[in-house]
């Protein structure tokens, strides 16, 4: 469990890797945001889910990520678009975890359903539909 404020003291910094990213239909919740830089993490596979992805803490060799700097108020926001319950997190669409980055270390959005029949993107970046 870990607050807003809690967990922007152990790191600042955010990896997106759906529709958070610059260009995307979600992007705008990170207005006010440090882009930092692009990334590749091997500790996570993607899957994609349609609308968006979901991320597993499971090896890949490498899915695309931008990583940004945020202040406890932006994570608080994209803690209610990811529906991260603090008190539950097992229980929200998706939880939130420390993933090391080339910039440090940095919370990543794992997705909690179960993603069976879904594609899985073991390299490389989540292309949205259309």
């Amino acid at each position: 469990m870990h607050s807003p404020a809690l967990a922007i003291t152990r790191t600042p910094l955010v990896a997106v890797y759906g529709t958070l990213k610059q260009g995307l239909r979600n992007h705008h919740w990170l207005e006010g945001a440090t882009f930092v830089g692009r990334d590749h993490l091997t500790t996570a596979t993607l899957y994609d889910l349609g609308r968006y992805p979901g991320a597993k803490a499971e090896p890949s060799r490498g899915v695309e990520v931008e990583v940004y700097r945020v202040d406890a108020q932006i994570l608080a926001d994209l803690d209610r678009l990811e529906d991260y319950r603090v008190r539950a997190p097992a229980s929200g669409m998706y939880d939130r975890a420390i993933h090391d980055t080339a910039f440090g270390p940095a919370w990543l959005y794992l997705y909690n359903p179960d993603v069976t029949g879904h594609p899985a993107i073991h390299e490389g970046a989540w292309q949205p539909a259309g």
